[in-house]
């Protein structure tokens, strides 16, 4: 990856947790209330840069990159068990090194959402307030199919696809963004930190780790987040949602708007997944109006 390229759009401090299993790549910007950016499949903290440029002069902003994404360490299957159920533990290892027990706003996005609300509802304690983005808490929702892009990357052709050819993340860069193409550079920051056939494996894993039937190995841990989500009902939430993203398509949405009905809704028609990327000025307004309007209690 190009490094002054790098440094020019993700200007942060790059900071490493050993887990033991790898190095958990993080950032940890600015002060005040703690903001937790979590990310899906294929991007990495990335996404949230402008996000972060922004609140860190009001806000103490952290994002993770997961084992095998990012700037964190890719290691094989005999290193690292690539499950829903790591991904929790690494993100709670991760709160637990910086003492943020408390008083959290989680930014969620793709699978990041169940990710960061599996470590919610197992404590609640930990969560103020929560931005969602294009992302589930739940299993499909009614209706719900999975596109054919991921079932072809879950099929025979989907180790050769996508570590072989780096179909997932190169392929996420140009039709996840639906206003205008993605720049050059961008993309290329995108989908720099999988330039191997060894440094895309968490790519795949992730797909294939998608819970679909009760004998997938995440499907109890997505379901118990699935049936938590009534524990978070008095949190404040903000959805900001592309509309013309076809994996968390308007089923995705409409199941939202049903769970939690107390939510602010923002939608983006021409958005895409990379919600952000398509519309990330309006976002961010968003973000910052609802913090304002959701303040932490602090003791008397």
């Amino acid at each position: 990856m190009d490094r002054a390229l790098l440094a020019e759009h993700y200007p942060f401090e790059s900071k490493y947790l050993d887990l033991g299993h790898g190095r958990l790549h993080y950032i940890d910007e600015g002060k005040g209330e703690p903001l937790v950016f979590v990310h899906g499949n294929p991007s990495w903290s990335f996404l949230f840069r402008g996000l972060i440029k922004d609140l860190r002069a009001t806000h103490r902003c952290v994002a993770l990159d997961h084992i095998g994404m990012g700037l964190s360490d890719k290691p094989g299957d005999d290193g690292y068990e690539y499950t829903l159920e790591n991904r929790v533990k690494d993100l709670e290892a991760l709160l637990a090194h910086l003492g943020l027990k408390d008083g959290l706003t989680f930014v969620l996005h793709d699978w990041g959402g169940m990710i960061g609300l599996a470590a919610t509802v197992r404590d609640p304690r930990r969560v103020s307030r929560l931005v969602l983005m294009n992302t589930a808490g739940f299993l499909l929702p009614p209706g719900g199919l999975l596109p054919w892009q991921l079932k072809l990357a879950r099929g025979p052709l989907g180790e050769v696809l996508v570590r072989g050819f780096n179909a997932f993340s190169a392929g996420a860069a140009r039709t996840c963004v639906t206003k205008a193409p993605m720049s050059p550079e961008v993309s290329a920051l995108f989908t720099g930190p999988y330039g191997s056939w060894a440094d895309r494996i968490s790519t795949l894993r992730f797909v294939q780790d998608i819970p679909l039937e009760p004998g997938d190995r995440a499907w109890a841990l997505a379901k118990a987040t699935q049936d938590g989500l009534d524990t978070l009902k008095n949190v404040p939430k903000l959805v900001c949602w592309g509309e013309k993203d076809f994996v968390f398509d308007g089923k995705f949405l409409a199941e939202w708007r049903r769970r939690c009905p107390e939510a602010e809704f923002h939608t983006f028609p021409e958005a895409g997944h990379y919600v952000l990327e398509d519309e990330g000025p309006a976002v961010l307004a968003h973000v910052k109006s609802f913090l304002a309007a959701h303040p932490l209690k602090t003791a008397a």
